[in-house]
Formats: structure tokens, sequence, C-alpha cells
């Protein structure tokens, strides 16, 4: 009788998608010459197991990590409810400041200097807090 080894995983199709794009990809930035494209694609369908898709890539360059985005995000709000809080005051500092400027009828627009150093200081806030979740040091507040 057969038995499979256990050590092979089979491969799911979000496996089979993944190494596709990353030998579409090789393809798109002349890495593989298109035979080697439509070879390795065709080989990746067929693959049962996630070791042979494996194969398929191991001298191909592997993708740069996800550089961090804009960190003041809807999302990074959710999670971290100081920053709501800043983003509160300083929306309300902001708005003051602008009546004030606007009810003293002063030709040159003050609020720019104030309001400047509010932006960075929420920014600053809100990209620690991105750092230190990606290093797992998340402080609770």
């Amino acid at each position: 009788m057969n038995t499979p080894n256990p050590a092979r995983i089979r491969a799911a199709d979000a496996d089979r998608e993944r190494v596709a794009q990353t030998v579409q990809t090789a393809g798109s930035e002349g890495r593989l010459t298109l035979e080697e494209v439509e070879q390795r694609l065709s080989r990746v369908y067929a693959a049962k197991f996630t070791d042979e898709l494996a194969a398929l890539t191991t001298d191909l360059p592997r993708p740069a990590p996800p550089r961090p985005g804009f960190p003041l995000t809807r999302d990074a709000l959710r999670r971290h409810p100081a920053l709501r809080v800043h983003l509160a005051v300083a929306v309300a500092v902001a708005v003051l400041l602008i009546v004030r400027w606007a009810v003293l009828g002063a030709g040159f627009f003050w609020p720019v200097f104030p309001l400047f150093w509010l932006a960075v200081s929420l920014f600053v806030h809100a990209r620690v807090r991105s750092l230190r979740e990606r290093a797992g040091t998340a402080v609770p507040y």
C-alpha cells in the first residue's frame, strides 16, 4: 500500500494564486521569458503540494516587505483611543483659533503656525503608535 509522506502539505488555491502572481511579476519585470512564464504557470496550477510550489520560485527574488503607509488612518483611530482624543483636541483648538482670527478681523492668517504644529504633533503621535505596534510594544492607552 502506498502511504503519502506526512511532511508534505497540500496546496490551496490561494497558495497557487500567490505563486502564480510571483511568476507573472517576474515575467513582467523581464526576469523570465514568456516561455518560462507559461511553463511555470502550468506547473503552478498542476501542483498538489506546497513544496512543489516553492521549487518554482526559488530562483526568483523575494518581494520587498510592504512599506509603512500613512500612519493616521481610520483603522489606527479605531485601535488607539488616545489618537482619537488627540485628533479631537487638535480639531477643537483649530476651530477656536480660526474663529478667533475671523472675529478679530486680522488680515494675516496667523493661525497657520499653531495649526501646523498641531498637525505635526498628531502625525508624530500616529507614527510612533504604528512603529510601536509593529515592534510589538504597543502601549494600551
